[in-house]
């Protein structure tokens, strides 16, 4: 395992790390969670991934529970605001909404403090100058380290730093946007310059494109999963995930991999991605997921232009 620096920042995380959206649900079995926390730490993941949205809070309740068994400087931890319950001031990124789901989230996490935080969405009621200055807040104050965005279109990032710059406020740090082989132009072409000039970090979401890389969906979609649940995946991935898992199982058969892993060590090769947020809800998918780090080390120069070209003709419009 690898640890990168957030962007520019000093603070390092785990290429791979570990996020509980869809994982930790409401019924999911706090024990269950501290195994495959402990595995992911024994692994070397060092980054732990959550928002209030998650099982309505739930899921940041049930990894606080397990959190009592590391180290706490040991860890990464994050957490997103905006939705963070039904009344008119409990969504979005008002400077109320931050600080008090910012509270909220480090009492069901039952932590002193978040080393990231993240603005869940764009909020088109709340003047980004006080989604700013409320950050800043929350950074002087020591509810976080390091705060970002998630989802945030490339110029409402640029004018984020603008104004902390005018305002001599802290920057943003990152942003988590989605990336894989399926969904690539906000992370490749949309936030290219602002790399370059702000020393922007990712912490990328969904690098198996809701499990289509796996080529789990290849023969039909089961019934209970993601895709028979959420109608928009589907078409937002099918049928041309499909074909370009087809077009990579050969890559994969010969470096000894799965198209899974194949996907995930993909996106680890772009030097712009932090680190990469994986979803398991067991041992055995953590696992498997984690095998991604020795195809990464097998990709070369030739192989990254076969996928490509294979990307090119089945996805072009990534």
């Amino acid at each position: 395992m690898l640890y990168n620096r957030l962007g520019r920042a000093g603070l390092k995380v785990s290429e791979l790390s570990f996020g509980s959206w869809l994982t930790f649900g409401s019924d999911y079995d706090p024990k269950s969670a501290a195994s495959i926390m402990h595995l992911a730490v024994e692994s070397g993941i060092n980054f732990f991934d959550n928002a209030e949205v998650y099982a309505n809070g739930r899921s940041e309740t049930i990894m606080g529970q397990a959190l009592k068994e590391f180290r706490r400087e040991s860890l990464v931890i994050s957490s997103k605001i905006f939705w963070g319950g039904e009344g008119p001031n409990d969504t979005g990124l008002s400077w109320k909404h931050l600080v008090e789901g910012t509270k909220n989230s480090l009492k069901r996490l039952q932590i002193e403090y978040l080393d990231l935080l993240f603005c869940h969405r764009p909020d088109p009621n709340t003047p980004i100058e006080e989604t700013v200055r409320a950050m800043d807040y929350l950074v002087r104050s020591g509810y976080t380290f390091y705060w970002g965005t998630s989802e945030w279109p490339a110029e409402a990032i640029e004018e984020a730093y603008s104004l902390a710059a005018k305002l001599n406020c802290v920057p943003p740090t990152m942003e988590q946007p989605q990336y894989s082989m399926l969904v690539r132009s906000r992370v490749e072409v949309e936030y290219a310059p602002l790399y370059k000039k702000y020393g922007l970090g990712t912490t990328i979401w969904s690098p198996l494109a809701s499990g289509v890389l796996t080529g789990k969906y290849n023969k039909g979609i089961p019934d209970g999963s993601r895709l028979a649940q959420q109608e928009w995946l589907k078409d937002r991935f099918l049928p041309h995930g499909i074909d370009v898992v087809k077009g990579l199982e050969p890559i994969a058969k010969d470096l000894g991999c799965s198209t899974g892993q194949l996907a995930i060590a993909w996106c680890l090769k772009n030097p712009h991605v932090s680190t990469v947020i994986l979803g398991a809800s067991n041992a055995q998918q953590l696992k498997e997921n984690l095998g991604a780090l020795n195809a990464k080390d097998q990709l070369n120069e030739t192989l990254m232009k076969q996928i490509e070209a294979i990307l090119k003709q089945h996805a072009p419009n990534a």
